[in-house]
């Protein structure tokens, strides 16, 4: 159990806090699931120094960044103060640190782009949150790995906490991506087929889960590995109708799996080079294809006869540009996590497999995530 605030018991109703020194709160305690154990009101110390993981330069992760602290700016009226409690280390957050993300932050910079965090304390102007809300980024950038941030409110949006920590802390990227994906390139309907490499990342799990959820068949690759048979049972009890491996998708007996299961209508790559090759030659004709990563840093090469013949649509996708193209748009991204949620608290969306870590073994945690075949995301908990 993790306690979220460090407080002091609160004798008198009559206190008078000031912003700057301590302010009264309603004080929970939160299991891992994200359930709610003890209500009792405390005094809350407004916390005003953060430890952060902060790079200074462009490199390799485990050696350009740095744990440090930071001292905290005061909350202005239209910000506010948040405790983070937990933050993955996604690909992006590690192109980020290299250099080779499409968004680059100012450096120096606080790694991370998703987590979630409890709202300690809110400006003036501020009306949409209040103290105690559990929040997540609107978009990428404001950097995750640390145990609290001055934010400015209308960059933040708001989670239920009845949801476990874990799946907030994982939901504003990669289920975000694959719902988006599975809902904008092609009118699916229950029977249809999803067809997807890097079956095994985040982006594959949500896939798996939300399309099984809708009753959207998926043929799952992944490449070949020593733990197959084990992971291969996971992604079958996540919801995947089919799961392959590279090698099985380029032979002629794939075939014989499209006798129980209609051509894809869709294809998601995450992968690159050839495997994307092999995803196109299996679409229905008038199919899309939909590039969201290139873990392969290969190019996409496209059959002419795929062109010519089967009028196969190629398109690309960025969750953040979504979110940015959407920004005056509260109903679109709201109305998607709440859909998200309704599904996690269904049992049907569960966070990936995740590795729990503190900011202070942060060089092992980006290691592990820099490694081949490693399932499981590593997650800071702050």
């Amino acid at each position: 159990m993790t306690i979220i605030f460090r407080y002091c018991i609160y004798h008198s109703f009559k206190m008078q806090l000031t912003r700057v020194a301590s302010f009264l709160v309603r004080g929970h305690s939160v299991s891992r699931s994200g359930a709610v154990l003890i209500k009792n009101s405390y005094c809350v110390s407004a916390v005003r120094d953060s430890t952060a993981l902060l790079y200074r330069r462009h490199g390799e992760p485990s050696q350009a960044v740095q744990l440090e602290s930071l001292h905290l700016t005061q909350v202005g009226p239209e910000s506010v103060l948040v405790k983070m409690l937990a933050a993955p280390i996604n690909p992006s957050d590690l192109n980020m640190i290299q250099g080779t993300y499409a968004l680059l932050p100012e450096l120096p910079a606080v790694g991370g782009n998703e987590g979630v965090g409890q709202v300690m304390e809110v400006g003036d102007k501020v009306k949409a949150l209040k103290v105690g809300d559990w929040v997540i980024p609107r978009d990428a950038g404001v950097g995750t790995w640390r145990t609290a941030a001055v934010l400015k409110a209308d960059d933040l949006v708001t989670l239920p906490k009845d949801i476990p920590v874990l799946s907030a802390a994982t939901l504003g990227v990669n289920p975000c991506t694959a719902f988006r994906m599975l809902t904008d390139f092609e009118e699916l309907k229950p029977g249809d087929t999803v067809i997807q490499n890097a079956a095994n990342s985040g982006v594959g799990q949500a896939v798996i889960q939300i399309a099984a959820a809708k009753g959207i068949q998926t043929i799952n690759v992944i490449r070949d590995r020593p733990d197959l048979q084990h992971l291969s049972d996971r992604l079958t009890a996540l919801g995947a109708t089919h799961v392959i491996t590279e090698e099985t998708l380029r032979r002629p007996e794939i075939k014989e799996l499209f006798k129980s299961c209609p051509r894809p209508k869709l294809a998601l790559n995450g992968v690159g080079g050839k495997s994307a090759t092999e995803l196109l030659r299996h679409l229905q004709s008038g199919g899309s294809m939909v590039t969201y990563g290139g873990m392969a840093k290969q190019p996409v090469t496209v059959p002419v006869s795929a062109l010519i013949f089967k009028d196969v649509k190629i398109r690309g996708f960025w969750v953040t540009q979504w979110k940015r193209d959407n920004k005056h748009d509260e109903d679109a991204l709201r109305s998607m996590l709440d859909e998200l949620c309704v599904l996690i608290r269904a049992g049907k969306l569960s966070a990936p497999a995740c590795t729990e870590v503190s900011l202070q073994d942060f060089r092992k945690a980006l290691e592990n995530a820099m490694k081949p075949y490693v399932s499981t995301k590593q997650v800071f908990v702050m």
